[in-house]
């Protein structure tokens, strides 16, 4: 296998990875009511930090509410999961071409940046707990790992792509001058 074919498989590969953990992190929005049930039932039976069995059944509770008295409000969740699914798909394109569609990957990177300050600012404003926004940003930090790693394997690739189109054109020049 050649070294162009070999990065263009681990790019794909990691963007495989990506795509599946945006989608899994969008899917868990849809049952938010059910997962907050399990997490309370789960995190009185295991060993958990402080306040966090607490906020998990203050938000428990919330969501309880809000679906029996105003289950539209949930819909914004159902709108957070979708967007997360529409943003994977378009790593479709850096899955076809990664070198055209490189900016793909720096708008992950952006979205990503984003995340640190979203928690910041809004975080104290709705009242979440620090640990929490913590949590929140480490989706920021940790998202952005796979694309930094996707954007460097993609600009080895276009410098190979380069370099073969190079030599080729030089050939092609070698080529030409012995027939003619």
């Amino acid at each position: 296998m050649s070294d162009r074919a070999a990065l263009l498989r681990g790019i794909r590969c990691w963007l495989l990875f990506f795509v599946v953990c945006l989608v899994l992190s969008g899917v868990t929005a849809f049952p938010l009511v059910h997962e907050l049930r399990w997490a309370e039932q789960a995190l009185s039976v295991l060993p958990a930090p402080d306040g966090l069995a607490e906020w998990i059944t203050r938000v428990r509770r919330g969501l309880d509410e809000a679906d029996a008295s105003y289950p539209f409000l949930l819909y914004g969740t159902d709108w957070l999961a979708f967007a997360h699914l529409v943003i994977a798909v378009a790593f479709w394109g850096p899955y076809q071409d990664p070198v055209r569609n490189v900016w793909v990957i720096e708008f992950g990177m952006i979205a990503c940046a984003g995340v640190v300050p979203l928690a910041l600012v809004c975080g104290p404003i709705r009242g979440i707990p620090v640990f929490w926004m913590l949590i929140d940003m480490s989706f920021g930090v940790f998202g952005v790992i796979p694309l930094l790693i996707l954007r460097r394997r993609i600009k080895r690739l276009e410098a190979l792509t380069a370099a073969a189109g190079a030599d080729a054109a030089a050939a092609a020049v070698r080529a030409a001058a012995v027939s003619g």
